[in-house]
């Protein structure tokens, strides 16, 4: 007989079984709750739990019951006030409903609490990468631990109880049994003739059995793991993002909540990805986290010069065939003179070929509207390539997910 202890740390008064089985069965209505959540927060509270509340009527389940059977015959009585075809008033609310003032306690909605990481489980679980591993990655490798059977040696953690217990029945059965059949042999021979000698012989078979270790060493099993070299798929996720005159900090504000929430999809759903942010006004310049979400700069708008710069680092650090390389752009649209048309034939004759996926986002001075990067852009007819526009915070989320939604298998 087994007997499986779960020792997994729960909530208090909360089963992690049933917990998650709740969660599977009611994931739809759990989703929409969350997207509502979604638009109502800022991203430096993304990341926390929160309380959803779900409608009793989402999660009701039908049911069978006994009713008395047989043939009645019922009479309803009539009334003075209505005629057929009259449409009834809903009655009044009761006490405990929303907004109603009578009596009574009823509940319109189911309260359930969703910690962080279920939070950010349901919130990332329909975002992917656009043809992320689609690419032979050469010679890039990393090792993981692959089980390889038992092995008799090994350190007391890897010790495997019931191999070695299983082992060590196997050996007592197997040392026991020719002592069992000499000494019924010897136990018969006692019953026809009793002799001191056949005596001492049986009681020595007796006590050879009594000392038969319950577990030897012999018997030790240890689970074995060995090093098992895996082909790795890398990404390279470029964030470029206009920070010229032009760009309001209401605009800078959208962009910034933008590359922050996909830097954060990024680094919790891939463990090799490698983030190269791109600001630029006139000239552009590679700088680090900090310096992208937070810095200040002012000057004019040339988007061909960030795509030249994405395209040296791509040249020099970063070989297309070996790593899957994506990029997203934040602009509000704004570039004057030749520069929309350059940069749109840069990105479709120079980039394009090179990346997985390019996105661009458009973050314009009223909702509608349209620039002239995002109308020279439109001309782009390539499946890699996404363009969509963003006014509100409480549309970010959307956007993302119509950017890097998952694909279909």
């Amino acid at each position: 007989m087994s007997i499986i202890i779960d020792r997994r740390l729960n909530d208090r008064n909360k089963n992690a079984v049933n917990r998650q089985r709740f969660l599977r069965r009611y994931k739809a209505q759990i989703q929409r709750a969350v997207d509502q959540m979604v638009s109502k927060r800022s991203i430096t509270d993304m990341e926390r739990g929160g309380t959803v509340n779900i409608p009793i009527k989402d999660i009701s389940e039908p049911s069978f019951r006994h009713g008395k059977g047989g043939d009645r015959e019922i009479v309803h009585a009539g009334n003075h006030s209505f005629s057929p075809g009259d449409r009834i008033p809903r009655p009044p609310p009761e006490r405990g409903t929303a907004g109603g003032q009578g009596e009574g306690d009823a509940q319109d909605d189911f309260v359930f609490s969703l910690s962080r990481e279920e939070f950010m489980n349901l919130f990332f679980d329909d975002l992917e990468l656009p043809r992320l591993v689609r690419n032979v990655l050469g010679d890039v490798r990393e090792y993981k631990w692959r089980r390889a059977g038992y092995t008799p040696s090994g350190v007391p953690a890897n010790l495997s109880i019931l191999r070695s217990l299983r082992n060590a029945t196997a050996r007592r059965i197997a040392l026991r049994g020719a002592l069992q059949r000499e000494l019924c042999e010897v136990e018969a021979a006692l019953q026809r003739a009793p002799t001191p000698e056949l005596l001492r012989r049986a009681e020595r078979l007796r006590a050879r059995i009594r000392h038969l270790p319950f577990l030897d060493e012999v018997d030790l099993r240890f689970r074995h793991r060995v090093r098992e070299p895996q082909p790795v798929a890398r990404a390279a996720m470029f964030c470029l993002m206009d920070v010229s005159a032009s760009m309001t900090e209401e605009k800078k504000d959208l962009a910034k909540r933008f590359f922050a929430l996909l830097y954060l999809f990024l680094s919790r759903k891939y463990e090799r990805v490698d983030l190269i942010f791109i600001r630029h006004t006139d000239n552009a310049q590679e700088v680090d986290e900090q310096t992208f979400f937070y810095g200040t700069q002012s000057g004019g708008t040339v988007v061909l010069s960030a795509l030249k710069l994405m395209d040296e680092i791509i040249a020099s650090r970063y070989d297309a065939s070996t790593w899957n390389l994506y990029g997203a752009q934040v602009s509000d649209g704004d570039a004057f003179g030749a520069d929309p048309e350059k940069s749109r034939a840069f990105l479709e004759e120079k980039l394009l070929p090179r990346l997985r996926y390019f996105a661009y986002v458009e973050v314009p001075d009223e909702p509608g509207r349209t620039g002239s990067l995002a109308h020279t852009y439109g001309r782009i007819e390539d499946e890699r390539f996404a363009m969509r526009s963003v006014s509100a915070r409480n549309g970010i989320y959307p956007v993302l997910r119509e950017l890097f939604a998952r694909e279909a298998a």
